[in-house]
């Protein structure tokens, strides 16, 4: 598959583009990135998205908004949604453009867009004064069609980001799952860790959370990792390894099952199925070790019983 391309300089050829920040690339916002790219396909445009960079977000209600993919996560998602180019700024570099200026900037100059795709709470421009309207608006004087998305409902409640971040932090991954569409994600580049695991026979990888990722609920996990060298079976720690090495930045360690080799430095995806239990600090490393391996029994039933996962 072609590498999604990062747009940075006026496009050759007109577009359909999906408008959001697209956090998390749940199931409402590839309900606005498929019909894009659906569109895009039938009219031989390119099909493009504009969002802004992960760690750019503004602060929310004076709350800096943590997000739960980083850029090159969304990038990997929404190229599986059908999306061949992406504009992706810093919040900065457009947050005092005025709504008819972004309009012709970023859609008319950069994009050259012949259709717009967004949800109905979108808005835009210096303070977010510009919504869906004014849109429509700008559309018909500069030479784009708008399309309004309407929103996608789980359990009879619309899909957010916010929604998804609240069961993540709560332990839920099966919860997030059902309004992201897939299993809540952790990827990255393995990095080094203690070691401590490989001189008990429980090697494990480690992936850092990027300043301002969502970090779930620190616990053990039953989860699924994607390696280079296949998928395996896996538990996952996210928290700070207290026993060990407490007061370090919060990772994801995981023991894959019924794998052994070296994926330092190799890129891994680990997807969170089922919160298993709290992280806690053990008196000792022979209790941290013996609580591993119920870990590792507790995990093996779990999966047995949900094999269509």
């Amino acid at each position: 598959m072609e590498k999604l391309r990062r747009i940075t300089a006026p496009l050759a050829q007109e577009s359909a583009v999906a408008l959001g920040f697209f956090d998390g690339v749940h199931l409402g916002h590839r309900a606005v990135l498929g019909a894009a790219a659906q569109c895009a396909a039938a009219q031989g445009l390119m099909a493009c998205a504009f969002t802004f960079a992960a760690d750019s977000v503004p602060v929310k209600q004076g709350v800096p908004l943590t997000y739960l993919y980083t850029d090159a996560q969304k990038a990997e998602l929404m190229q599986d949604c059908g999306i061949h180019g992406v504009y992706c700024p810093a919040f900065s570099e457009l947050c005092a453009l005025d709504g008819e200026s972004f309009c012709r900037q970023v859609l008319v100059e950069l994009l050259h867009a012949r259709e717009v795709f967004c949800g109905g709470d979108f808005r835009f421009g210096a303070k977010a004064a510009w919504n869906i309207d004014s849109l429509r608006e700008f559309g018909r004087q500069m030479g784009f069609a708008v399309h309004q998305i309407d929103p996608v409902l789980c359990g009879g409640e619309k899909i957010s980001s916010t929604a998804i971040r609240e069961a993540i932090r709560r332990g839920e991954p099966e919860t997030a799952a059902g309004m992201l569409g897939t299993a809540y994600r952790i990827s990255g580049s393995v990095v080094h860790g203690a070691a401590l695991g490989r001189t008990r026979a429980v090697p494990t990888i480690n992936i850092p959370f990027a300043p301002g990722q969502l970090v779930p609920r620190y616990g053990v996990y039953v989860s699924r990792t994607h390696t280079p060298q296949g998928s395996f079976d896996s538990i996952t720690d996210v928290g700070v390894k207290p026993t060990v090495a407490d007061a370090q930045a919060p990772a994801a360690e995981t023991f894959l099952l019924d794998f052994s080799g070296d994926l330092y430095e190799q890129p891994c995806r680990v997807e969170l199925l089922h919160f298993l239990r709290d992280e806690r600090k053990f008196p000792d490393v022979e209790s941290l070790y013996g609580q591993i391996a119920r870990d590792q029994e507790q995990c093996r039933e779990w999966l047995k019983n949900h094999k269509n996962l």
